[in-house]
């Protein structure tokens, strides 16, 4: 099978490059490399049947090229990164709106199959734990911009679902929840790469708020699972996915994790979120997945717990590089 990644250069899509060359499969990337890298796709560059594309998915002629060729598409590319999204509200809001517009209309032209990658960042504030797929949102004041990545994700969704609806492009949207694993940058305000680069230092940790809002981390290689199968199955198109791990963990206690993992003699420090980044920041205190739908769909069930994800991630740094 030929297969189109966009964001192909990124943490995720290198590890699903992989993947489906181990596979047996044809793999196109594509990514214009504005937080991707082309490191992280040293293992399969020289592959026969891999081939990298330099270039923006809201290039509508080269898509154009890529889409006609391939069989199914793996839509990833995206602003991602809390920092990213702070410092840089408007090539989010473009590239996240615009460039899903692209693959769609195209991908719909030639009635390809595509997954869409979302974020539980359309979850928003809400307080209905866990998160089941068809909950509502609630968002923040548009003056938080945080939030515009949210709206953005869900403005794909919407599309998404309409062109499945109207045309019958067969789409699936898929809600990742917190993706972790080697070769995450901390450089976009990931939290996990930030701590463990920091205590492989011996340096203060550095925890926005008081430490007390969760997450539900889940390896990468896990969400590769979750992707391929439900690109897989033909049932899953014009439906939305949660995926990740319910595994829960506040901030703080995470610090305190890779503290113990690392052997490290860092101390946590905590700051206020305006003090993080330089301006007012809404957040939200729990964010945690329900996974029944995606069990039953496609019988999934995460193999790596947190604490096998934390040291896989600690072996794959080193304190003078970005995890």
């Amino acid at each position: 099978m030929n297969i189109l990644i966009t964001g192909g250069a990124g943490f995720i899509g290198s590890h699903l490059a992989e993947r489906l060359l181990a596979d047996g499969h044809r793999v196109v990337a594509v990514d214009d490399l504005s937080t991707g890298s082309l490191d992280n796709l040293t293992a399969v560059r020289g592959h026969p049947n891999f081939s990298f594309v330099l270039d923006s998915v809201r290039n509508a002629n080269t898509m154009h090229l890529l889409i006609e060729r391939c069989d199914v598409v793996y839509h990833l590319a995206a602003a991602v990164g809390v920092q990213l999204i702070v410092d840089r509200p408007v090539h989010t809001i473009e590239t996240n709106i615009h460039g899903t517009e692209v693959v769609l209309s195209i991908a719909n032209k030639f009635g390809k199959k595509v997954l869409i990658a979302s974020t539980s960042e359309v979850y928003g504030k809400s307080e209905a734990i866990p998160f089941h797929e068809d909950d509502d949102t609630v968002l923040g004041s548009t003056r938080f911009s945080r939030w515009s990545y949210a709206c953005s994700k869900a403005i794909d969704e919407f599309l998404a679902l309409a062109y499945h609806q109207q045309y019958g492009l067969p789409a699936v949207i898929v809600r990742l929840f917190n993706t972790v694993g080697p070769r995450q940058t901390g450089r976009y305000g990931m939290v996990i790469p930030r701590f463990v680069q920091r205590a492989l230092r011996n340096e203060p940790i550095q925890i926005y708020g008081d430490g007390r809002q969760s997450r539900c981390f889940c390896c990468v290689f896990d969400v590769i699972d979750g992707l391929t199968a439900l690109m897989d199955c033909p049932e899953a198109a014009g439906r939305v996915y949660n995926l990740g791990s319910d595994e829960e963990i506040t901030i703080s206690d995470l610090a305190d994790a890779i503290i113990r993992l690392t052997h490290s003699r860092s101390e946590k420090v905590f700051l206020s979120y305006e003090q993080a980044y330089g301006r007012p920041f809404d957040d939200m205190k729990r964010r945690v997945p329900c996974l029944d739908r995606i069990r039953e769909q496609i019988d999934y069930q995460p193999r790596y717990t947190l604490e096998q994800t934390l040291r896989l991630i600690i072996d794959s740094c080193s304190p003078t590089s970005d995890c």
